[in-house]
């Protein structure tokens, strides 16, 4: 799947859904000249799962200068729960202090209410739009068609399932000019430190390429360094799912690693520039693990996304 379960044997990030990052999507605003940034969490919300995990720093990271470390990043960090209710604070960093995983820098929204409801809220905050709560899932696939040696179902794996979304809009001059990288991570406060437990941008990479005792310590990496330490062993997976020469697996792997989405504007917008939450990105990977041979699982996008601020859909019924 996209990134969901993106832990070892296919399980949560310290078997703790709340830490589970399943999607990132970067896209044009409908208001010109904004761009959207979300990163869905929590894959089943709310069954594993009821609210934001309060010793985690969910953060999504830009990278304006194509060094694959980020220059400004956006970090949410949220309350105790208490009383059915929890709020979420957005840090804004910029320069050295972006590449920290903690939380830090400028508050840009503070002390947001979580919004658990099937009507979405819109918190405004200077000229940042920001919601957090539980969305239906745009993922779309039929996984048990790829399971199945990709005898396809016709059934959609996300059609009825719900995530914690984390949506944040901002004025096209946050991000510069030019193309920027963008990535997402969620990191775990734990014996006095903080430790990254996932991190993804492009969809359905950990789950095809990387073997489960590498799981965390992708998680635990640095884009910067993912060429020279995952090139060789995914060459190696494509030579063998879809015959890739090593030449053409080098230059398949060139989109995809290091592990950043890159986001141009001024170009068509779609993955891999940028991601929208129709794009058929199960499609693509399955056309590059397979060389070709396999281009589509025949599965639509989802209908219940809305057009407006924060674009996810309406909650599923739960239970």
């Amino acid at each position: 799947m996209s990134h969901h379960l993106s832990g070892p044997n296919l399980r949560s990030p310290k078997g703790d859904a709340r830490l589970d990052l399943t999607d990132l999507f970067v896209f044009l605003a409908a208001d010109p000249g904004r761009t959207v940034l979300i990163m869905n969490v929590n894959p089943f919300a709310p069954t594993q799962g009821e609210f934001f995990h309060p010793d985690a720093v969910y953060r999504i990271n830009i990278d304006t200068d194509g060094d694959h470390r980020a220059d400004l990043a956006y970090s949410f960090t949220f309350s105790e729960p208490a009383d059915g209710h929890q709020t979420a604070t957005v840090h804004r960093a910029q320069g050295a202090q972006a590449q920290q995983h903690d939380a830090g820098g400028q508050v840009v929204v503070s002390e947001a209410a979580v919004d658990l409801g099937h009507r979405p809220s819109l918190v405004q905050s200077g000229g940042y739009r920001f919601f957090a709560g539980l969305r239906s899932d745009p993922f779309f696939a039929d996984l048990d068609g790829i399971v199945n040696d990709f005898q396809w179902t016709g059934r959609d794996f996300g059609i009825d399932k719900n995530v914690f979304g984390i949506v944040l809009e901002v004025d096209d001059g946050e991000l510069g000019e030019g193309p920027v990288g963008v990535w997402a991570r969620v990191s775990l406060r734990q014996n006095g430190g903080l430790l990254s437990v996932d991190r993804g941008a492009h969809p359905s990479l950990t789950a095809y390429f990387n073997a489960e005792d590498v799981k965390e310590k992708y998680n635990a990496g640095e884009p910067a360094d993912d060429w020279d330490t995952y090139k060789d062993a995914w060459a190696a997976v494509l030579a063998h799912t879809g015959g890739y020469s090593a030449a053409e697996a080098e230059q398949a792997l060139r989109t995809v690693l290091p592990d950043v989405l890159r986001y141009d504007r001024t170009a068509p917008v779609g993955y891999p520039n940028g991601r929208r939450l129709t794009d058929d990105v199960t499609s693509a990977r399955l056309a590059m693990i397979s060389h070709g041979k396999i281009d589509d699982d025949h599965i639509p996008p989802h209908t219940d996304l809305l057009t407006v601020f924060p674009y996810l859909g309406t909650p599923h019924p739960v239970g």
